[in-house]
């Protein structure tokens, strides 16, 4: 079949998505779930509309880079000191449990150790965009379950980085000790640069145009993409490199204006991002990762509210807190989702295991937003109540 040219698959893409975001939100569910079931069905492995998957994929890797990057401008240290003792408790606990718990259901269905253990990485996580897109601003904003899912969540997120870092030296090939040392070496090194360059270049520039909007916010596009082709080029990735960028910006006062700005642009390549997840899966494969996907998306589906309650009950959390806050982060993570995808393109995992985690994912994105809309109050509740809390 002809490939379709980029303005008609996105046109279909986004067309698409607008109508199956529509069909989700009346259904209660997360919006990424429809851009995934979309790209099943107009992908290669269903109507075949949009077969040029690769070229997709290459669009939306813009996406992640933007999504690090706001990532890091959310990584306030006075947030996070705020809650830290509580939160590095419930993170380390329950991402040491759940690695375990991912592991063991890997290796019983016979995955090798390697494929097993990114398994348990990726249940390590809960997904960012879920924990906070089915929060009411109020919630987020202004109360103490907010302030301790918005914590966990980003010490998570740090987790996944270092992940991300070594699954890019694996990926280098050669002395693999070698290349992962250099990795964590250059990281720093990365940071001091980019810390300078913003305390003696970028914070004076904004000072004195601060008022020109769309100044500030061409800065803040040129800024991560410059980090980001910075880290590529000192041997680190361009996701990172954006998560740098995010991360020294954040305690500057502009960090909301440029946050609320970019999350647009973000969004525009997400969707193209969960759309091509779902395009790239290969339907053929189901059969054989469909009982071990169903165990995994389980696992995270019961143990984590169980496990993430009991542990803030531990740290003195009131009951009905901590529960909630188990529901919220009761799910796999969509970090997760490009854990399996860099794991497979470095050669750490074979496309089956990455189908696998995929599938888990988007199994316990559909449950779990569901149990949440019913549960407690969001955007997206079954009454006009529950969104007004």
């Amino acid at each position: 079949m002809e490939e379709a040219s980029i303005e008609f698959s996105i046109f279909l893409i986004f067309t698409g998505a607008a109508l199956f975001a529509t069909a989700a939100l009346y259904a209660r569910q997360a919006m990424i779930v429809a851009y995934i079931i979309l790209g099943l069905l107009l992908g290669p492995s269903g109507l075949g509309l949009i077969n040029d998957a690769e070229l997709i994929s290459d669009i939306s890797n813009i996406g992640i880079i933007f999504l690090l990057y706001l990532l890091g401008l959310d990584l306030l240290p006075q947030q996070l000191w705020k809650m830290l003792g509580e939160a590095l408790f419930v993170t380390l606990m329950s991402s040491a449990l759940f690695l375990l718990v991912g592991f063991g259901v890997g290796y019983l269905f016979g995955y090798s150790v390697l494929q097993a253990m990114l398994v348990g990485a990726v249940m390590m996580f809960s997904s960012t965009i879920i924990g906070l897109k089915l929060l009411p601003t109020t919630t987020l904003h202004h109360k103490h379950t907010g302030q301790i899912i918005i914590s966990v969540l980003l010490l998570q997120d740090l987790i996944a980085i270092v992940i991300l870092l070594l699954l890019q030296g694996y990926g280098k090939g050669g002395n693999m000790l070698l290349s992962i040392v250099s990795q964590l070496l250059y990281l720093p090194l990365l940071g001091l640069i980019t810390y300078l360059i913003e305390r003696y270049i970028l914070i004076k520039l904004i000072q004195r145009f601060d008022q020109i909007h769309e100044y500030i916010f061409l800065l803040a596009i040129a800024w991560c993409l410059g980090i980001a082709e910075l880290a590529h080029y000192v041997g680190l990735s361009h996701e990172i490199g954006a998560f740098v960028a995010g991360v020294t910006l954040a305690s500057s006062p502009i960090a909301l204006f440029i946050t609320e700005r970019l999350k647009p642009l973000r969004d525009f390549f997400l969707i193209i991002f969960f759309f091509s997840l779902g395009a790239g899966f290969n339907l053929s494969i189901i059969d054989e990762i469909f009982v071990p996907a169903i165990v995994l998306a389980l696992s995270a589906l019961i143990l984590k509210p169980i496990v993430i309650a009991l542990l803030l009950q531990n740290r003195g959390e009131k009951k009905h807190i901590s529960i909630e806050t188990g529901f919220r982060l009761g799910q796999i993570s969509e970090f997760s989702l490009l854990i399996a995808v860099l794991a497979l393109e470095s050669g750490f995992i074979n496309a089956t295991t990455s189908y696998l985690i995929q599938l888990a994912t988007l199994i316990t994105f559909i449950v779990s937003s569901y149990i949440i809309v019913l549960k407690y109050p969001t955007p997206i509740s079954v009454s006009d109540r529950m969104r007004r809390d």
